[in-house]
């Protein structure tokens, strides 16, 4: 059984930074991309950032490109976002995902 838990959000400043985890256990097979999603009350939840477990491809939403990088660590089993340049419109919940199974979200806060 695939089982995600995410880490590392908090409160932090506009134009500061974080770095989310998300360690991945009961690995699926490696031919899933991994995801980080992130929701907002009211909004759907929205595609962030994604990477094959090989670090091949990446993929990120444009309102991310540039300031978020994507990686993972194999064997570690576990993928990072790092959050560069945050904005006030970057506060939302972050969410892992992989082969269709979510972790619990850890809750990112961009404010002064």
């Amino acid at each position: 059984q695939v089982r995600l838990r995410e880490s590392g959000g908090g409160l932090v400043q506009p134009g500061g930074s974080l770095r989310l985890s998300c360690v991945v256990s009961g690995r699926p097979d490696s031919d899933f991309a991994m995801g980080w999603f992130r929701a907002t009350p009211g909004k759907e939840r929205e595609f962030v950032a994604a990477i094959t477990w090989n670090g091949g491809s990446t993929k990120y939403a444009d309102s991310v490109k540039g300031r978020f990088t994507i990686s993972c660590d194999a064997s570690k089993d576990t993928v990072y976002l790092q959050m560069n340049m945050l904005r006030p419109e970057d506060t939302a919940v972050y969410y892992c995902m992989i082969g269709g199974v979510w972790g619990q979200g850890t809750q990112v806060t961009v404010s002064s």
